[in-house]
């Protein structure tokens, strides 16, 4: 048998030559927040990368970083973010959600843009990466410049906030998930300034028709015929996306296209980065042999969302189904087609010059005066303290139902609602005539200890060369992003397909309807939580921000946001020592795989394993498939693609079992393989000690 000197030894991409009892509140410091990839900058670096960043504003040419990070939480008995299901819990890994980040700078102004493969960037996770930006490098990168957007994935670790709301199906905040979301967040930024330079942009668009469909088309219907003239199909095809390229050889791209990210269910308990994932997956991975564990990658594909309110990637406008009854084949399929979309977009792309800038501001939503230049009927109105719908509780039955009575249904016993008290407070008359027509069901802004959701939350445009983006934390259907583009654009005195609609930004707050779709309370409308004069307010406030982008002038910031992390419960008890089966010892393996396998075939094994809580392995690996190579052993895949998964069990009294699959490529080298697995067990003493598990060989023939 060959030597087998280093269990972890990597083979090379192809481009490697290239670069239930209640716990007491817990305070949620942000001085916490673990980072561990990328180093702080060194003193001086800022100031030397800004000093550099004077190419003139209209020569099309910019200095450019591009960085990637890991943002997986636990995976193991964490809740999961999105569908509002309690018993929805980790149970294992899919595909690992990431953080991409990209700095483009020129004329003496820079900004941010990073793309999170998580549900949402709740306020907390946007305070704190700005927090340890400052820390690392001074005024910098600031709210003002840096826009943190969420591929919203309903297939990824909860917990994150410090908004109850957000909470309830998690049993509150959870510090893991926190640290992950920042720091994944933080090193891509960091990455991303670390590689600044000389780069070029180009700009593409494509229509994508078969990725969509509409969930809400009763709603959708209300709108003005000119509004819906707009979006035959009563979708938005518009693919968006920009290329990016240094020394001449193209290093990352952005796309943008509105389509939920809920093809995986709320069956499933793997954690994923879904459709959107993949068609980063395929584009970093097959197209430019991106290896995540490999150091830095030379390549970076963001696949952002728009305006997706009312888009559903469940064609048949069934959970988990369209174009196949498979969630995973339909994340993959619809990823694919993203892809592709984005590959045409690309290769049409035109070289765009331009300055970029940004600007920022909050605003309180819950106490805006609409002009009546912003309204339907020409009246002047008010926006709504927040409160919830009767049929927001009921979900969206096309992408994922929830309980009567969601969370918080009767009967259904939650150590953190507890903690809370009664959200079935009686709505006073005010409220209820503010909130018309919705028969409020949860008046958030009236619940204890604090309003379960904020209302003074960030607004932005950010621009890059020739392309604006307005940027918000709520769930725009597509009219309303419609209008919001109008209004910038109208404002900045440019082409309206030169706007984007940037959801799912800065600070998470549900969804913006249209005053029309609005008065259907669908999901939808009964989700909006500010009243039927959100989006007036939003037209309003983002006139003024662009009308100020325009005239180079300031905007004051605006009301200060709240601050709730010392107030944060978390009912989750910490997973105690792990534990072996009798005879047995961790790393074990319990089902061996077979000799031999064939390229397209399944290969199957488990081993004893250890909590995934206790070491998350964060930019790290579960599991890695190796292949003998000249005496070493070498990685060919791991748990962070889409051919292997990783799925997490118990058996009693505390052992953790963990199974992984390959999908053997088709294209698979023949030769001598192995699985290889990893992780970390807490010891009665309280204590971590690494495991390791090697299985049989086998061939691949």
């Amino acid at each position: 048998m060959a030597a087998t000197p280093d269990p972890r030894v990597r083979e090379p991409g192809p481009d490697a030559a290239a670069l239930p009892r209640r716990s007491v509140l817990a305070a949620a410091a942000l001085g916490t927040v673990t980072l561990g990839a990328v180093a702080a900058t060194a003193p001086g670096l800022g100031e030397h990368a800004g000093a550099r960043a004077q190419a003139a504003p209209d020569s099309g040419e910019y200095e450019i970083g591009l960085g990637i990070s890991d943002i997986t939480g636990p995976a193991a008995e964490c809740g999961m973010m999105g569908y509002s299901q309690q018993d929805q819990t980790t149970a294992g890994i899919h595909l690992r959600p990431r953080a991409r980040a990209f700095v483009f700078a020129g004329g003496g102004r820079r900004v941010v843009f990073a793309v999170a493969e998580n549900a949402m960037i709740f306020q907390s996770v946007h305070h704190g990466v700005l927090t340890e930006l400052a820390r690392r490098f001074g005024d910098l990168y600031t709210e003002d410049n840096v826009l943190l957007t969420s591929t919203h994935s309903h297939a990824v670790c909860g917990g994150a906030a410090h908004d109850y709301a957000y909470n309830l199906s998690i049993l509150g905040f959870q510090q893991q998930v926190y640290d992950a979301e920042v720091g994944g967040l933080v090193e891509a930024i960091s990455a991303a300034h670390a590689d600044l330079g000389p780069g070029t942009v180009s700009l593409g668009r494509s229509a994508l028709h078969d990725a969509s469909v509409n969930r809400s088309r009763v709603a959708f219907d209300r709108n003005p015929a000119a509004d819906r003239a707009h979006f035959p199909g009563a979708i938005d095809p518009a693919v968006t996306a920009l290329s990016i390229s240094k020394g001449g050889r193209e290093v990352g791209a952005i796309t943008w296209f509105a389509t939920h990210n809920t093809s995986m269910t709320n069956k499933n308990r793997m954690i994923s980065a879904d459709n959107k994932g993949y068609a980063s997956f395929t584009h970093e991975h097959t197209d430019h042999g991106v290896r995540y564990l490999d150091g830095a990658p030379d390549f970076v594909a963001a696949f952002a969302q728009t305006n997706a309110g009312d888009m559903s990637p469940n064609l048949d406008l069934q959970p988990g189904s369209g174009p196949t009854h498979n969630e995973f084949d339909n994340t993959r399929i619809i990823g694919e087609r993203q892809y592709n979309a984005s590959r045409t977009a690309l290769a049409d792309a035109r070289p765009i010059a331009g300055p970029v800038g940004s600007v920022f501001c909050y605003i309180d939503l819950s106490d805006i005066a609409v002009d009546a230049r912003f309204t339907p009927d020409g009246l002047a109105r008010h926006t709504a303290p927040p409160a919830a719908g009767v049929s927001l509780f009921a979900g969206s039955v096309e992408d994922g139902p929830g309980l009567p009575g969601g969370p918080i249904q009767e009967g259904v016993r939650n150590p953190f609602l507890d903690a809370l008290g009664d959200p079935h407070q009686p709505v006073p008359a005010w409220l209820a005539d503010a909130q018309a027509p919705k028969a409020v069901a949860v008046p958030f802004t009236l619940l204890p200890p604090a309003p379960w959701v904020p209302s003074v939350v960030p607004i932005q445009i950010v621009r890059i060369g020739e392309l604006y983006l307005a940027a918000a934390g709520g769930e725009f259907t597509i009219v309303a992003g419609l209008r919001i583009r109008r209004a910038v654009a109208a404002a900045l005195n440019v082409d309206q397909d030169r706007v984007l609609m940037q959801g799912y930004a800065n600070a998470y707050h549900e969804y913006v309807t249209t005053p029309e779709e609005y008065d259907a309370q669908q999901y939808e409308g009964a989700s909006t939580l500010f009243g039927r004069n959100t989006l007036p307010a939003y037209q309003q406030e983002f006139t003024r921000l662009a009308t100020a982008l325009a005239a180079n002038t300031t905007v004051a910031r605006g009301p200060a946001p709240r601050d709730l992390s010392q107030l944060q419960p978390n009912f989750v008890p910490a997973p105690g020592p792990d534990t072996a089966p009798p005879g047995q010892d961790f790393g074990a393996t319990l089902t061996q795989p077979a000799g031999s396998y064939t390229p397209g075939a399944q290969a199957f094994v488990e081993f004893v394993s250890a909590h995934p809580k206790h070491n998350p392995r964060r930019n790290d690996t579960f599991l890695e498939v190796q292949r003998l190579s000249e005496g070493r052993w070498a990685r060919v895949a791991n748990e962070g693609e889409w051919s292997v998964r990783f799925h997490w069990s118990t058996r009693v009294p505390a052992t953790s079992v963990a199974t992984f699959t390959w999908d053997i490529p088709g294209d698979a080298r023949p030769g001598r393989h192995r699985f290889v697995h990893y992780a970390d067990r807490l010891g009665p003493d309280g204590n971590l000690y690494p495991v390791t598990g090697i299985s049989n060989e086998f061939d691949i023939t």
